[in-house]
């Protein structure tokens, strides 16, 4: 997947949706919570609390890597596990506004394959 791909929103309706306060499940269980940080972060990115999956820390994603929505459930699917998130660039409140980090995380993700698809947006 190229860098640019990776920060891409696979549907542009979830562009606009405010994913504040929706769980976050990686392919293989949760990993979090969307904070509210997400809301001053630059619209291609989710800041993801993980609470006690890894002792309080905090994740950034690229939008493009959510396979899917559920609006009902509050809940946000993306298409990499837990191993893949933990070894991603660290968050920097400092700097995960930054290029050069924007670089790194858009390396580490987009070097990846896309896992296999679920269903589509649910609503």
């Amino acid at each position: 997947m190229a860098m640019l791909e990776i920060y891409a929103w696979r549907e542009p309706d979830w562009s606009s949706l405010d994913l504040t306060g929706f769980d976050v499940e990686a392919t293989d269980g949760v990993i979090g919570r969307i904070d509210k940080k997400t809301r001053d972060a630059p619209r291609d990115v989710l800041v993801v609390d993980t609470g006690t999956w890894l002792l309080g820390e905090t994740v950034v994603l690229p939008v493009g890597v959510i396979q899917t929505i559920d609006l009902d459930e509050g809940r946000v699917f993306v298409d990499r596990t837990k191993d893949e998130i933990k070894d991603a660039p660290k968050f920097d409140e400092r700097r995960f506004r930054e290029d050069a980090f924007r670089n790194e995380l858009g390396e580490h993700y987009g070097s990846m394959p896309r896992a296999t698809s679920r269903s589509t947006a649910r609503r």
